[in-house]
């Protein structure tokens, strides 16, 4: 016993604690440096491009900016929030700018995470393990994008709601609100937060019309909070994500996604869990013990089975929201087992001063090793240019401005956003944004480019100037030894053809 009491005592020790939360963001950072994600994102370019014309013009765009084959499609920024932090970001440091931005959000995230999971379950190491499988499960699954404000956003709501629950005070719910006026400036899964909250709302609604009627079903855990306060918030929330400069139609773009089919069958992130990967392993794991942790109390809450159950048809769908199951599960289980008394019992609080004190030492310190990594690391302008310079056509553009030719341009679907910040002056034919270019022409372009026998009848191609492929794309193999093309450069990256004869056909290009 006598090694127990010694090995609890140890865990008690405030200094042992700083240093590992100081471990675990550190491996966070430390990855983020590692495999410089921030800018090997294809994605990433055209945000900044978007941020950028957002604070040109002083207004968010309706329609499709910066390509010529949607021009007069209507198109929602979702997510300019981000845009512009991240064009601020990229117009204040450079490349750096970039590269740091994506640290920091990813690095906000970890925090975000590991302060959700403290707060639910009042014990720092159950929250530090249970922080570090859920961190591992999704993080790096991922690139930093707009999403990275719907995780740490959707922690804040989760937290609150099962605070709210356990302590049966419904005025912490009272700073929801505003969660959602941020969230939905920022990104579109906001829609996610407003679903669980009105499973939430629905739940108690339910519990208190059966405890009304005497019905009981036994599973009702705890008391349901007031109908009236929940019915508020929930429509304070609603009429909250209308606030911006897209209103209301932000629930147009959740419609159409909801009803997209091709997507989901092209872009590799929004298909199912593969399982090829640990990580998807861990995310499993962590499912799985939330529905023990659920199952484990005598009564079963509804609304915590329902919502891992929707976390879990979201999460195993689309690996793209292992964030959403992961960070679910690890906060159901923190929340069932934050009183078990095989726990180590936490310390006395620490004075509001102290604490600050102590965590600004920590942000201090962890400052100071993530610059002294960068330099271990390379994590430096020339060779970020040089990753970037490895996985995009920066030769092949550089090669074009030095010897023009007439657009309009097709180019491979993942380089769309880097044409559309690295070579401005030709709208590009697809980039990233599929919300854009619709079911029929996505469908298109992905079975021109993997090298469909129909590539020949493309319009796009029909109509180009000329043709920046990746080396390794299929077209760019069957176009090699198309009589209707010539190459006029290529590299290790990129190829570019030009065809023999003028364009075929012609697309309107879009004043930008």
């Amino acid at each position: 016993m006598s090694v127990i009491e010694d090995l609890r005592g140890l865990l008690r020790l405030r200094l042992l604690r700083l240093l590992a939360y100081t471990v675990l963001m550190a491996v966070t950072g430390a990855a983020c440096l590692s495999f410089r994600f921030s800018v090997l994102d294809p994605d990433i370019w055209w945000h900044l491009k978007v941020g950028e014309w957002i604070r040109q013009h002083w207004a968010v765009p309706h329609n499709g900016i910066l390509c010529y084959t949607a021009a007069n499609r209507p198109w929602v920024a979702y997510s300019w929030g981000y845009e512009v932090l991240l064009s601020n970001s990229y117009s204040w440091f450079g490349l750096m700018g970039i590269a740091w931005f994506g640290v920091v959000l990813t690095m906000a995230v970890a925090v975000t995470t590991f302060w959700a999971l403290h707060r639910t379950s009042g014990s720092f190491w159950k929250a530090w393990l249970l922080a570090a499988a859920s961190l591992a499960a999704f993080l790096f699954s991922v690139m930093p994008r707009p999403m990275f404000f719907s995780m740490m956003l959707y922690g804040v709501l989760l937290t609150l709601l099962l605070e709210a629950q356990r302590t049966n005070r419904v005025r912490l719910l009272y700073w929801l609100p505003p969660v959602f006026v941020l969230w939905a400036n920022f990104h579109i899964q906001f829609v996610y937060g407003l679903l669980v909250l009105g499973l939430y709302a629905g739940v108690h609604i339910l519990k208190q019309i059966a405890s009304a009627r005497r019905i009981n079903f036994g599973v009702e855990l705890t008391p349901a909070l007031p109908a009236r306060p929940l019915l508020a918030v929930l429509a304070a929330c609603f009429l909250g994500s209308c606030i911006g400069p897209y209103s209301y139609h932000l629930y147009q773009v959740v419609l159409e996604y909801s009803n997209a089919k091709i997507t989901y069958a092209i872009i590799m992130e929004l298909q199912a869990l593969s399982f090829q990967t640990w990580q998807h392993y861990v995310e499993a794991l962590l499912a799985v013990g939330a529905f023990f942790a659920v199952g484990w109390k005598r009564k079963i809450d509804p609304f915590t089975l329902a919502l891992l159950c929707f976390a879990t048809v979201s999460g195993f769908r689309t690996w793209r929201d292992a964030w959403f199951l992961s960070m679910t599960a690890a906060l159901l289980i923190a929340d069932a087992f934050a009183n078990d008394p095989s726990l180590p019992v936490e310390e006395q609080p620490v004075p509001a001063g102290r604490r600050f004190l102590e965590y600004a030492a920590v942000g201090g310190a962890l400052a100071v090793l993530l610059v002294l990594l960068a330099s271990n690391v390379d994590f430096t302008p020339r060779e970020l240019d040089r990753t970037i310079s490895a996985d995009y056509p920066v030769d092949a553009v550089n090669y074009l401005r030095r010897n023009p030719v007439p657009g309009p341009v097709f180019n491979s679907f993942l380089w769309g956003g880097f044409l559309m910040w690295y070579q401005p002056q030709f709208p590009v034919a697809i980039d990233g944004r599929n919300d854009l270019y619709g079911e029929e022409a996505d469908a298109r372009n992905f079975k021109t480019e993997n090298g469909n026998p129909s590539y020949a009848q493309d319009p796009w191609l029909n109509a180009a100037g000329f043709v920046l492929l990746r080396r390794d794309a299929p077209l760019t193999n069957m176009l090699a030894t198309d009589k209707r093309f010539t190459v006029i450069y290529h590299d290790d990256v990129a190829v570019i053809f030009v065809p023999r004869n003028p364009p075929r056909a012609t697309l309107p290009l879009p004043a930008q």
